[in-house]
Order: structure tokens, then sequence, then C-alpha cells
């Protein structure tokens, strides 16, 4: 655990185990796997738990954690910056109150079904 402590005080870290006695360390890590659902505590521990005892899950799941990032951030940022163009354009008089309304829920809209992307398929989910 006191490794797992000072690598994490480093940089980020990910921790995989799939015991009791790997639960202190998989608290200590940036990101804790736990193999299995054996244990209850592991799993309490872990940030996520992967039901196969296969390292090609792992990879599976860094690789769906990245797209949800991605996605998640496209859905903020341009419902942000969508919004913020709405407000300029408010505010210089050209959307009415009535089309900044039915804009703003357009937007709402265009983010949601962004972030519903997720769900969908997509390409490969390993690299090796």
């Amino acid at each position: 655990m006191e490794l797992v402590r000072a690598e994490t005080s480093k940089q980020k870290t990910l921790f995989l185990g799939d015991g009791i006695n790997d639960a202190p360390a998989m608290q200590a890590a940036t990101v804790g796997v736990a193999f299995g659902h054996e244990s209850d505590i592991t799993s309490e521990a872990a940030d996520a738990v992967i039901l196969e005892r296969s390292l090609a899950k792992v990879d599976e799941l860094m690789h769906i954690g990245r797209r949800m990032r991605r996605i998640a951030l496209e859905s903020a940022v341009g419902g942000m910056a969508l919004s913020a163009a709405g407000m300029l354009l408010a505010a210089y008089g050209i959307l009415p109150p009535i089309g900044g309304a039915i804009a703003q829920e357009v937007i709402d809209l265009v983010a949601v079904l962004n972030a519903v992307r997720v769900a969908l398929p997509f390409g490969v989910l390993r690299d090796f």
C-alpha cells in the first residue's frame, strides 16, 4: 500500500486487484479496479468491478472510459458554447425572448442526444 501511495503522489495510478488484501491499495490508488465480485470488501473499495478475470476487459474499460469522457466534454462544452452564443444574440436584440427559450431547449436536446451516443456500439475496444 505504501508503494501505491508513493506512486499516486507522483502521478495518477490504477491498481488492479482480486482479493481482500488488495482493498487498502485500491483505496490509495487514483483508480481501483477489482477482478471478480467474490469479496464485498474488495468490490466496495474498488472504483470499478470487472466480472471476467481478463486483462482484455481492463483494456476495454479504459477505452470505454476515454470515450465517455470525450462525449461528456463535447456535450458540456458544446452546450455552454451554444448557450453563450444565444445569450450574445439575445443581448444584441437579434434573438427575441421566445426564440431564446426555444433555442435553449434545442441546445439541451442536442446535448442530451450527443450524450446518448455513449450507449451506441463503436469500433475496436482493445489495443491487443
